[in-house]
């Protein structure tokens, strides 16, 4: 019995269309340079809440931007995902390549997530251009993390009930060469947003 399975027909190659319109465009309409501010960081380090204060000060200030949350993409994109280390790089890849095609559309976009692996978040950076991925490590300490613990996930970690979890059974790879460091147990929200925000006079 030939138990061989058909080939399949090879896929033609596919290129990227150059489109006539180019970001630095997009973004001198909105008056600004396009960028993608990244946060990484434990769970409960604080980068949803940095995101979103970072964010409402740049709107006032009339920034055009918007914000890529870990948690939000896991309800929606990434909602097939697991948490093992292939779906947490997968994970990683689709939010990097919807944050190029934003900053592609002229935004400033925040991505907020764990992001656990320096190899996934270097590979990020180099979907853009020199200059345009801002790494901001949101350092706070394990301890004040599972302090918090505003979801409850350290408590479900520890008893076993969530496997695979960030800093428990899971490793974080902690930046080398971040751009900026904000430990929010030592840095009031206001001043870690106003440290943020002179990111963008640069």
């Amino acid at each position: 019995m030939n138990n061989a399975q058909p080939m399949s027909t090879p896929m033609p190659a596919i290129r990227p269309y150059g489109l006539a319109l180019s970001s630095d465009a997009r973004a001198a309409l909105k008056s600004q340079r396009a960028r993608c501010l990244w946060l990484t960081g434990l769970s409960g380090a604080g980068k949803s809440t940095l995101a979103n204060a970072l964010e409402l000060q740049l709107n006032q200030r009339g920034f055009h931007t918007f914000i890529l949350d870990g948690d939000n993409l896991r309800n929606g994109l990434c909602s097939d995902l697991g948490m093992g280390a292939d779906c947490r790089r997968e994970n990683i890849r689709r939010m990097a390549e919807v944050a190029r095609l934003m900053v592609d559309a002229g935004l400033i976009v925040i991505v907020a997530a764990i992001s656990p692996f320096r190899a996934e978040r270097e590979a990020a950076r180099r979907l853009f251009a020199e200059g345009d991925f801002i790494e901001v490590y949101v350092s706070t300490p394990f301890s004040i993390c599972a302090q918090r613990d505003p979801k409850g996930l350290y408590q479900a970690a520890l008893q076993g009930r969530i496997k695979d979890f960030t800093g428990i059974d899971s490793p974080y790879e902690a930046p080398l060469k971040a751009e900026c460091e904000i430990d929010t147990q030592n840095l009031h929200l206001e001043d870690a947003c106003a440290r943020l925000a002179t990111l963008f006079a640069q």
